[in-house]
């Protein structure tokens, strides 16, 4: 449905509203797509449209609902557009819905949420609306609108309304602009409380011990549970994709299973696998403290356990990934059967499902049958790797939406040395620990140790050192510091040890240093970069997914805007992306891990705190004062999910860039990928939970 508007500007206006009443019987999730038709699309400082907004609709009253429109180009404006889209059939669904659409306004109002830059949003202390580690550091910010030189601020019990502690508010100069900072470090007693300063006051949060991020956890699970593929969820969608099936050697294996892999209904089977991992590892970290956390956590990573077995075709190959849209209609020999869920055999998916299934033989409790199978099959999928790397050596995937193939050699083998390190726990055999220490030899022979702009510690792709190691969208970046602290652990004694710790050491070192690039804010920067990298163009063509034809232009339009280090090299704060695959949740949170990981290895606070700081700002501590984490904190987003609607817990992609810049953009438009719901996203927050 569209309302012609003849080229009319709404310059003057910043917000469009609409009345919506749908008539969708059987219908559990009901969502329309708001179009913006501009005859001049984009320009210098505008969003080029490039989607709709999904309005997440409840059925039978009237929805009124509003999309803020200052960051569109709007002088000519040729129709809003309204559209609803049938993607399948849920087994509730009627034969016909109508919708009922009035009250189309353009409005403006006073303060439109701030959508662009590093400034904060005015009027509010940008904190962490969860909280803050009691042990730890404790900072907020306020903009240079609300920010008076000198001025105290003031930290209040929640309960009591007394003030706790007092504080200077401290006038901060960085890379990325000028601020006032409010630090509260050394205040360390548990409680709730708020912060006050220049008449702002902040809700309620915590300053507690880990803890404190449980209930965070128990939304994420909550998410991660609807997201349930072959399962019927409550209020979601009856069993779903039991007529999607891969076809191997003959025979039809059921796709059924796992989790969706984000707002549509996709699905990866080593996403799936990472998602095990991270619920595992929270497990574990939460037995005493937490057992029914730790119980429940356990109880959906089996959900995820069962899948990834049953995708095993033998020899190697493993049913691997199926982009889809649409629901099924559940009948074998109907017009929705699909059999052409993707499969391949390749060494490095081996490896990284040996590492999780080994890892998850060491910890399930509840099943001494499936653990015992699962170690079985660890060694089963370990073997195919090394079969597979022997013959046809790195590579191998059969597409670009594989959510594994932008893998590095050094990654590669990262994972080959830890996934060697998991069988040699549970298994003492020698010849798993030997394989570990070979394969991390040429891991160390990809770092940079020697500094470039004051930066080393870093990986490169390979030895060669031609291109350094980015994410830009699913991010394995832990996986070094997995693979050589399991090494310093598992081998204590061996004489590399120290080399394999001097290599962790050094890697903190550089994530303390990419922490000045935006100061004051915790967000790790995406990191530092060579300015000739798509000459690369293996490595370069590997890691951008389906790149425009002048790339190599953006790559370097995109690096004017980075920090130069040294000739040759700059920092960037977001990852350098050129089309829907942009948003960097995954990618600094994979980085916190890594921070995680070393902080507790090395008994290193600040590390810690790094870790911590990934935490902070997706639950609150960016520019835009908002959670990233539907229901979770005082402000969130309404995020993308056209399969499943709402859903408390569910996470986005991340924050993006506008155009060529590195500053962070978080338009209210909510299209994908940047706030798209990602399954991705939600294990890694557990992951990075299980190290602080």
């Amino acid at each position: 449905i569209e309302l012609p508007l003849a080229g009319i500007s709404l310059s003057d206006y910043n917000r469009v509203a609409v009345d919506i009443v749908p008539d969708c019987p059987g219908c559990r999730v009901i969502t329309m797509t708001l179009g913006f038709i501009n005859a001049t699309a984009g320009g210098e400082g505008y969003n080029a449209p490039t989607g709709d907004h999904m309005l997440v609709l409840e059925n039978g009253r009237t929805n009124r609902c509003y999309l803020e429109i200052a960051d569109f180009r709007r002088d000519a404006m040729q129709a809003l557009r309204l559209n609803f889209s049938i993607n399948g059939r849920d087994m509730t669904t009627a034969e016909s819905v109508s919708f009922k659409i009035t009250g189309v306004v353009a409005q403006r109002i006073a303060e439109p949420e701030r959508v662009s830059g590093w400034q904060p949003q005015a009027g509010k202390i940008i904190h962490s609306m969860t909280g803050y580690d009691a042990s730890g550091r404790k900072t907020a910010i306020i903009s240079t609108e609300n920010f008076k030189k000198g001025a105290d601020f003031r930290l209040v019990d929640a309960a009591t309304g007394a003030t706790v502690f007092t504080g200077r508010i401290a006038q901060a100069a960085t890379t990325i602009g000028e601020f006032g900072v409010l630090d509260f470090s050394e205040f360390g007693r548990p409680g709730e409380f708020r912060l006050e300063a220049g008449g702002i006051s902040t809700p309620t949060f915590r300053i507690s011990g880990s803890s404190m991020w449980d209930d965070s956890c128990w939304k994420v699970l909550n998410f991660i549970f609807c997201m349930r593929c072959g399962y019927a969820v409550p209020g979601v969608h009856s069993m779903c994709h039991i007529d999607l099936n891969c076809s191997h050697e003959g025979k039809l294996y059921p796709y059924m299973g796992g989790w969706h892999d984000a707002g549509d209904l996709s699905q990866q089977t080593m996403q799936t696998g990472d998602v095990v991992f991270s619920l595992l590892e929270l497990c574990e970290a939460r037995r005493k403290s937490n057992p029914a956390l730790a119980a429940r956590l356990q109880e959906e990573a089996l959900w995820g356990l069962e899948f990834i077995l049953r995708t095993r075709l033998g020899g190697g190959w493993h049913a691997s990934s199926m982009g889809l849209l649409i629901w099924q209609d559940g009948i074998h020999g109907s017009h929705d059967d699909i059999v052409t869920v993707r499969k391949q055999d390749v060494a490095f998916d081996n490896y990284l499902y040996a590492a999780y299934e080994a890892y998850a033989a060491r910890v399930i409790d509840c099943d001494p049958a499936l653990a015992e199978h699962l170690a079985k099959v660890a060694a089963e999928d370990y073997r195919y790797a090394e079969e597979k790397f022997a013959r046809d050596g790195f590579g191998g995937w059969i597409s670009p939406y594989e959510h594994t193939f932008n893998t590095s050699e050094s990654q590669h083998m990262a994972t080959a040395s830890w996934a060697a390190s998991q069988l040699y726990q549970l298994t003492g055999d020698e010849s798993y620990a030997r394989d570990a220490v070979r394969y991390a030899d040429y891991v160390l022979r990809c770092r940079c140790d020697t500094p470039v702009g004051g930066l080393s510690g870093f990986f490169y792709r390979n030895p060669s050192k031609r291109s350094v190691v980015h994410f830009i969208h699913q991010s394995r970046e832990q996986i070094y510091m997995q693979a050589l602290v399991e090494l310093c652990k598992s081998q204590p004694q061996h004489e590399k040890c120290s080399e394999w710790r001097t290599a962790v050491s050094d890697y903190g070192k550089y994530l303390k240093n990419l922490m000045k690039y935006t100061a004051p804010y915790g967000m790790l920067a995406a990191g530092i970069y060579r300015d000739d990298e798509y000459a690369d163009t293996e490595a370069f063509y590997a890691l951008h997914l389906f790149p425009p034809q002048d790339a190599p232009a953006q790559f370097t339009a995109q690096s004017n805007h980075g920090v130069r280090v040294a000739p040759g090299y700059f920092v960037k704060r977001f990852p350098i992306w050129f089309n829907i695959y942009s948003g960097n949740l995954p990618v600094h949170i994979s980085m916190g891990k890594s921070a995680g990981i070393c902080g507790n290895f090395l008994h290193d606070d600040e590390l810690l705190d790094i870790a911590r700081e990934q935490l902070y700002w997706t639950v609150g501590k960016n520019p835009f004062a908002q959670s990233l984490i539907y229901g979770e904190g005082s402000r969130y987003p309404e995020l993308n999910n056209f399969s499943s609607g709402r859903i408390v817990g569910a996470m986005p992609v991340g924050i993006r860039t506008l155009a060529d810049t590195d500053e962070p953009y978080w338009p209210q438009i909510n299209n994908a990928c940047y706030k798209e719901v990602w399954l991705t996203s939600a294990g890694k927050w557990l992951s990075l939970i299980a190290e602080v």
